[in-house]
């Protein structure tokens, strides 16, 4: 079957990890001693591992080891499980005859015959019609047997999940990659842009105060005092290092394959926080536009995230 095509060969290819998004959809149907089993699984974004199973009450012994399966391919996210099994054999249940309730409903005739003098024409036909002479039991399956089918049945439905959780997530990290080059690019601007501000600021301050001067060279000891508390304002040095530590460690990351979502999610907070403070810093146009658009990519970066195991 298509859905268990690899599953001999799961092993294979373990080493090359890859990112995994949060979303997706598996289903396989097992067809194998006697037992239908089909298996639907959907995963959606969640900030912990969730998993919720609805499945036939003759699976419930199962349970524990089917969780166990379950964590073994998802880390994080919401994963809604639906099972359903048929029986092809119809020997889920079993007739039972009760010979003690049929020697009772006996013996309470005879007595209602001698009693009220009445005709005893009781038949098996009738007899077998009262209650609890013949009941239903459902019977035990065997349970080694139906394990079996029904692990097949899960790891066809994994296997499909995972797949679609690792194409997924190749996207989103082609993406995230994408972007976390344009954010360099910004901060490069923002580290070459920073300097300048700081040297127009001292040619405007001298021509300031050579007009208030009226021609008079002013002070270079109290204009460099100026400069250099100015410059103390809006050096943004330390910000740019840890942007640009922050950005190569979310690379790293999104290269190493792991559950990283936690992470990165970190990570694109103290991105934003070192944005913030840039801004906050700066009392120039252009490297408010740039520190606006910073941001802006950061934030398409942490909508990202979220969706990564």
């Amino acid at each position: 079957m298509s859905c268990l095509s690899g599953l001999l060969q799961k092993k294979k290819g373990v080493g090359k990890q890859m990112i995994k998004s949060m979303t997706g959809f598996g289903r396989c149907e097992v067809c194998e001693a006697d037992y239908r089993i089909t298996v639907e699984m959907k995963s959606v974004n969640h900030r912990y591992l969730d998993l919720n199973l609805k499945m036939p009450r003759k699976l419930g012994p199962f349970e524990a080891a089917v969780r166990s399966l379950l964590k073994g391919y998802v880390q994080r996210g919401k994963l809604d499980v639906y099972v359903n099994c048929e029986d092809l054999a119809q020997r889920n249940v079993a007739v039972r005859y009760n010979r003690g309730a049929a020697l009772e409903y006996l013996r309470y005739l005879k007595q209602m015959q001698e009693e009220f003098g009445l005709e005893n024409d009781v038949k098996l036909s009738v007899l077998s019609r009262y209650p609890e002479v013949f009941s239903m039991e459902e019977t035990q399956p065997d349970e080694e047997g139906l394990w079996k089918v029904f692990e097949k049945a899960l790891q066809g439905a994994l296997q499909e999940l995972s797949a679609a959780r690792v194409a997924e997530g190749a996207n989103l990290q082609k993406d995230l990659l994408e972007k976390l080059s344009g954010m360099l690019l910004h901060v490069a601007f923002i580290e070459e842009r920073s300097p300048q501000i700081v040297a127009e600021y001292r040619a405007k301050l001298e021509e300031r105060v050579r007009e208030l001067l009226d021609g008079v060279q002013p002070d270079e000891g109290r204009l460099l005092t100026e400069v250099t508390v100015y410059a103390d304002k809006v050096c943004v040095d330390e910000e740019i290092v840890r942007l640009k530590s922050h950005i190569e460690a979310m690379k790293k990351e999104l290269l190493s394959g792991k559950s990283v979502g936690r992470k990165l999610d970190f990570l694109a907070q103290e991105m934003n926080r070192e944005a913030n403070t840039i801004l906050s810093k700066t009392t120039d146009l252009e490297l408010s536009n740039r520190g606006i658009d910073l941001k802006t990519e950061i934030e398409k970066v942490r909508e990202q995230i979220q969706n990564i195991e």
